[in-house]
């Protein structure tokens, strides 16, 4: 059997503020294997981002391990593509010119890449247009082409569809999963969103608060596309829905315990 792409072992992570100490992650223990669509979900303040951040190289200050590939992950590199609640787009520049990022378009390699990569989020036609121009979840495609340009081995996804009203949020879940289909990277997806975990994963990855321990691990072995109103969709998103109350129901009596 290969080893995972994505190994966390014990790890713990505590913030430091005014001479006070918030552990937000504790004893996090992960394998996510090459290819596999991993969403992350849990109350407010479990620490979802963080782990994200971390996994980005965008956090080293953290005990335990995290390797990508079988290496330490140092810091943030090519190897990693993230995509933000916002598309943090440059509005003087162009789709292409975003995409392209830093990357000159004079170069005839980037330029077939860019233009590969607005295909894959199916905006031909939109090369020169600016962000204003776009939509939200048109913007958002733009960051996830961006992200994907240097061909990561893994792509970080924190809410990026958070901000996005449900019908276009539920294209861009579609979308979203044409380019994993096709393009065959590792995806580790954030969200608050309960169906909108069951629609992308493999697996779920639930997380309860106080500190941010993995609760429970969710496989979802259903068929692409996925309908809502299915009974084997509900009975997966009941597993999930059943684990939240009893992380609340834990929560309130942690603090009833100090009352």
């Amino acid at each position: 059997m290969s080893a995972p792409l994505l190994e966390i072992k014990e790890l713990d992570k505590t913030f430091h503020a005014n001479g006070n100490e918030v552990q937000a992650l504790q004893n996090i223990n992960l394998d996510i294997k090459d290819g596999e669509f991993v969403t992350v979900i849990g109350p407010s303040g479990c620490g979802k981002s963080t782990l994200l951040r971390i996994i980005a190289g965008l956090d080293a200050d953290y005990e335990g391990t995290a390797l990508l590939s079988g290496e330490p992950i140092a810091g943030p590199g090519i190897d990693k593509g993230f995509v933000f609640q916002e598309p943090r787009l440059f509005p003087w520049l162009t789709v292409e010119q975003n995409i392209a990022a830093d990357q000159s378009l004079r170069n005839p390699k980037i330029r077939e890449k860019v233009q590969e990569l607005i295909s894959l989020v199916k905006l031909d036609g939109f090369e020169k247009s600016y962000p204003r121009e776009l939509s939200g979840g048109m913007a958002q495609r733009v960051a996830i082409a961006r992200a994907l340009l240097r061909n990561p081995k893994v792509l970080l996804l924190d809410e990026p569809f958070g901000a996005l009203d449900a019908f276009t949020r539920s294209h861009m879940q579609e979308a979203l999963l044409d380019i994993w289909e096709k393009n065959k990277t590792t995806m580790i997806f954030v969200t608050h969103d309960l169906d909108e975990a069951v629609v992308l994963a493999n697996r779920i990855v639930i997380l309860k608060p106080r500190p941010g321990e993995i609760r429970r691990i969710v496989k979802v072995d259903l068929p692409f596309p996925r309908k809502k109103a299915s009974a084997s969709f509900q009975e997966i998103r009941y597993k999930v829905l059943s684990e939240f109350e009893r992380i609340e129901e834990l929560t309130l009596g942690e603090s009833g315990a100090g009352i």
